[in-house]
């Protein structure tokens, strides 16, 4: 028997490194030339091969009933041509589901892009473009083999929705 679905609407916050933090990283633009330091990307891909790839999504809307984690790598998302987005986050932990009130939703402008942390919990990204081109950096095999996903609505009976703060 299906549980009864509740609505939770989440307002999007501006991201900065500080809110960001329990989550991963937020990496703004840097001097060419500057030495490698703590406000760049501090990746974890030594499972495997990693793959940098562009993916072109379509709008879906701001709702999610789903949350998805990688428990081997970090994960860097920016979307190209200076479009803002959307993304709902959760910390990691060893829980085999994130804890609904810890959710968090962010909004992205298109001058800087995220590094979740290893297990960070994440649903999007979202967006009111018609589509938005992404560049992705995980493993090659992170959709095959490190791909754990909460199903919230099946198993909590909760959907979110991403609003403007």
């Amino acid at each position: 028997m299906a549980l009864p679905l509740t609505i939770h609407q989440l307002s999007a916050q501006p991201i900065t490194p500080e809110a960001f933090a329990p989550f991963g990283q937020v990496i703004f633009p840097s001097a060419d030339g500057a030495a490698f330091g703590p406000d760049d990307a501090q990746l974890q891909l030594d499972g495997g091969i990693p793959r940098f790839y562009i993916m072109t999504l379509e709008a879906k809307g701001t709702q999610f009933r789903t949350i998805t984690r990688h428990q081997r790598c970090t994960q860097c998302l920016g979307a190209l041509e200076g479009k803002d987005w959307l993304m709902a986050v959760a910390p990691p932990g060893a829980a085999e589901q994130p804890n609904p009130p810890d959710i968090r939703a962010f909004h992205i402008p298109g001058n800087c892009f995220i590094k979740l942390e290893v297990g960070t919990w994440h649903a999007g990204p979202y967006f009111r473009h018609a589509a938005v081109s992404f560049y992705n950096l995980e493993l090659s095999n992170t959709n095959e083999v490190d791909h754990q996903t909460c199903n919230l609505a099946r198993e909590l009976g909760l959907e979110f929705e991403i609003v403007d703060g």
